[in-house]
């Protein structure tokens, strides 16, 4: 879904704010009273913590598939350029608080309301939460078998319509992860990549370059956008990748990081007569990371390896944070999402 909500939080009214954004996205996802409620209370304690040990910073809030695959589930995203965490266990630990009393129970109660929650914070170098609020209590907070992936989307001048979406879809050992920028912003931009998005659940299966096909003609009737596919093969362990239009890849290997390039077009507008495929073998030092051009072209990778092994939404929303720069605002909508490999033992 295409709408976006972004509350930057720099005094005490913000809090307010901040919850009732949850409480808009929840009742969009037709979320029960139960999770709402849940929702709202992550909400106010990350906002909290951002004015008492950052001096403020900027909420988002997403709608995303849950990996279930069904319904629609709230994430929270809590950004910040503070003083970060020195140790993050004991921020964790319910009831923790350095700076007075909290209106939840510190990131205590985040971590036991949300279905998921990460929390990355180097000292010095500011800190990312990033939470889930699914359609149905999770059983566990255990991660999900296989590869995972995770993204974050801001609208341009905080719009509520967002052009740019992705989304992954897992399908009989394929991993698909699609990125779509909508040709330039707001509700009609947003139309088109939900349009990709709609086609990608009905077609993962099919490889990437038949499936940016498909998105063509599925795009016609809208204005287009630019649109890459990365597909992973489980049991092969290999990456292949097809792009067309101005969507960024990057790709880490044992090797460091290399880009994927997409090919000039518009899915849905002007489809070139061949778009190049690309193959890369995928093992447990891999991470690929795609994005719109909403982000600088020039961003440098992460190389902290505790950022690297966190979870992809954590990753998207640190590269989304860091990319960005006050002497160059952004443009345009912008994206990120990541593809992570199973890390269990």
């Amino acid at each position: 879904m295409s709408r976006v909500w972004e509350v930057p939080v720099h005094d005490s009214t913000r809090v307010r704010d901040a919850g009732t954004a949850v409480r808009e996205a929840c009742e969009l996802a037709g979320l029960g009273p139960d999770r709402t409620a849940a929702g709202e209370l992550v909400a106010t304690e990350l906002a909290t913590n951002l004015l008492r040990h950052a001096g403020g910073g900027t909420l988002l809030v997403n709608l995303v598939t849950p990996p279930s695959g069904t319904g629609t589930s709230v994430r929270l995203f809590a950004l910040d350029d503070g003083p970060g965490i020195a140790d993050v266990t004991a921020a964790l630990r319910d009831g923790c608080t350095t700076a007075g009393p909290s209106l939840g129970a510190g990131l205590g109660s985040c971590l036991r309301n949300a279905d998921a929650f990460h929390l990355y914070g180097p000292p010095g170098r500011g800190t990312v939460a990033t939470a889930r609020i699914d359609p149905e209590r999770a059983r566990d907070h255990e991660a999900p078998e296989g590869p995972s992936a995770g993204g974050v989307v801001v609208s341009l001048d905080r719009a509520e319509s967002c052009g740019d979406a992705w989304e992954c879809v897992h399908h009989e050992g394929l991993v698909t992860l699609l990125l779509a920028d909508g040709l330039g912003h707001g509700p009609k931009a947003g139309h088109a990549s939900g349009a990709a998005v709609t086609e990608l659940r009905r077609a993962a299966q099919a490889p990437p370059q038949e499936l940016l096909r498909r998105l063509h003609t599925a795009l016609r009737p809208t204005r287009g956008a630019a649109i890459a596919v990365a597909q992973l093969d489980t049991a092969k362990g290999e990456l292949t990748f097809a792009g067309v239009g101005n969507i960024g890849a990057r790709l880490r290997t044992s090797r460091g990081w290399t880009s994927l390039v997409s090919h000039p077009g518009i899915v849905g507008a002007y489809f070139p007569a061949s778009v190049p495929l690309r193959r890369a073998p995928w093992d447990r030092d891999s991470l690929l990371v795609l994005h719109s051009d909403g982000l600088p072209s020039r961003w440098t990778p992460p190389e902290d390896p505790r950022l690297l092994a966190h979870d992809p939404s954590v990753l998207a929303t640190t590269v989304l944070r860091d990319a960005g720069s006050s002497a160059r605002p952004p443009r345009d909508d912008t994206s990120v999402a990541v593809l992570a490999p199973d890390r269990r033992p």
